[in-house]
């Protein structure tokens, strides 16, 4: 038994099967290709003419095979012999040769196009032909502008570019992109974002899954993420663009992944945000003075400038006056009074303590009274704690039990200390910073005002 039995194959033909030379196969090769192409012979003979060069001009295989040359069909006279011999030229020219000219259509019209034509080699290395790949020149110089633009957004772009793939996983970053994400360019690739960022994770891969779903969306979207670095959690905000990536050689659009565009805009952002805050914070100062302007009470007028500062600001708030009305140079120990303080229970409206109340029972360094002895104001926080230790920490300091941060402002009027302000935030918010500050400062500076005209009120006898 001869060895191709032995395989399962046979050398022989089958009743009625045709003779197979391959010549379907290089037909099916030649029409399956996006490029047109025909070839020639030594003569300069046409022997192949596929589909696409068809579509271009319109000269069917039929009509074009067997043809000497592009003269007087597809080429002008007059250019005849310069583009013969340029295509000819390449049998003996190394490599490949690379022109651009006019070609004619089957309906009289004229189409640039770009050529590249190599040799074609006999059994013996001898050159037997020509074959001349052709296609517009615009659909080339379209091809060539997408590649241009891609290679120079992975390499020169000022804003970050990642391709992420079907997984959800960076395919190709390129070096902005790598830069913010504090990682090198191939240490990026295949890692779970995840990974990458500790924050903000979710809602990126949320918009990826939904643009792999749906399509690109309609505008860009800012997005606080947290970058994981060796010095520890970055926060930034990028403002990020999607595209979905589908292949263009399938007969239905298959996503290849997600082109996800970012540029930081975190200092832009923080700008804006402080910018908002300081008119917000503004507008409910000044809403609070025309609101005291029209009470009749100075004290009542002190409340009111204490609830609209609350306003997005804090939870609670407390007012305590230095015993005997204001503290004398000097004067130790410190006593203080409540006068003024936000409900416990419910929101509502600050009440007003008895003229007659006791000393509050603030233990030494208590932040207040730190506050009323440096004139000047004091943050305070229990820190990174249980939440039984936070509470413990705000009631041993006589505060609501889920207080876990506070701001002390001193209220001082005609250079006199007449007591202290208390803002206090619970665990759902950030701590106080210096801007906070500030503004608890110019909340005091009213409160302290009010209190002051109360006291004048008060020693002032009625006619």
């Amino acid at each position: 038994m001869s060895a191709s039995r032995r395989s399962g194959t046979t050398d022989e033909l089958g009743p009625g099967e045709p003779e197979r030379d391959g010549s379907d196969l290089l037909a099916a090769l030649l029409d399956g290709m996006d490029a047109a192409l025909c070839a020639f012979d030594a003569d300069g003979v046409v022997t192949h003419w596929n589909r696409e060069a068809e579509r271009i001009l319109g000269w069917s295989a039929a009509e074009a095979v067997g043809r000497r040359g592009f003269a007087g069909w597809a080429v002008r006279e007059a250019d005849a012999a310069e583009v013969e011999a340029w295509l000819m030229s390449a049998m003996q020219a190394p490599g490949r040769q690379v022109h651009e000219f006019a070609l004619l259509t089957r309906d009289g019209g004229r189409v640039l196009v770009r050529t590249q034509s190599a040799a074609v080699r006999g059994p013996e290395g001898k050159p037997a032909g020509v074959y001349c790949a052709f296609s517009e020149v615009h659909a080339q110089i379209d091809l060539e502008r997408s590649i241009a633009l891609s290679e120079a957004l992975f390499e020169d772009a000022s804003w970050g570019v990642v391709v992420v793939d079907a997984d959800l996983r960076p395919a190709v970053v390129n070096a902005h992109a790598a830069r913010a994400l504090g990682i090198g360019r191939t240490a990026v690739l295949g890692r779970p974002l995840g990974d990458l960022l500790s924050q903000g994770v979710e809602e990126l891969e949320s918009a990826l899954t939904h643009v792999l779903a749906e399509g690109a969306t309609p505008a860009p979207a800012e997005m606080w993420v947290s970058v994981r670095t060796a010095e520890g959690e970055n926060r930034r905000c990028w403002r990020s663009g999607f595209l979905r990536l589908s292949s263009p050689l399938a007969e239905e659009p298959v996503p290849l992944g997600v082109g996800w565009l970012f540029q930081d805009v975190t200092e832009a952002k923080q700008t804006e945000q402080e910018a908002a805050l300081l008119r917000f914070r503004s507008n409910q100062l000044h809403r609070a003075a025309r609101a005291a302007a029209e009470c009749e009470d100075p004290g009542e007028a002190a409340t009111v400038h204490l609830d609209f500062a609350l306003a997005g600001f804090a939870d609670h708030a407390l007012i305590d006056r230095v015993a005997g009305g204001w503290m004398a140079e000097g004067e130790e120990p410190v006593r203080l009074v409540r006068v003024a303080e936000t409900p416990s229970g419910a929101p509502g409206p600050s009440v007003l303590s008895g003229k007659a109340g006791l000393p509050v029972r603030y233990g030494e360094g208590h932040p207040a009274v730190q506050c009323v002895e440096r004139a000047g104001s004091v943050r305070a926080g229990a820190g990174d704690v249980t939440a039984e230790r936070a509470r413990e920490w705000a009631l041993a300091r006589q505060w609501p039990g889920d207080a876990v941060h506070a701001l002390c402002a001193v209220l001082r009027s005609r250079g006199r200390t007449l007591g202290v302000v208390t803002f206090l935030r619970g665990a759902g918010r950030n701590r106080f910073e210096r801007a906070d500050a500030v503004y608890a400062e110019d909340v005091a500076v009213r409160i302290a005002a009010a209190l002051d005209l109360a006291d004048v009120c008060d020693r002032t006898p009625e006619v």
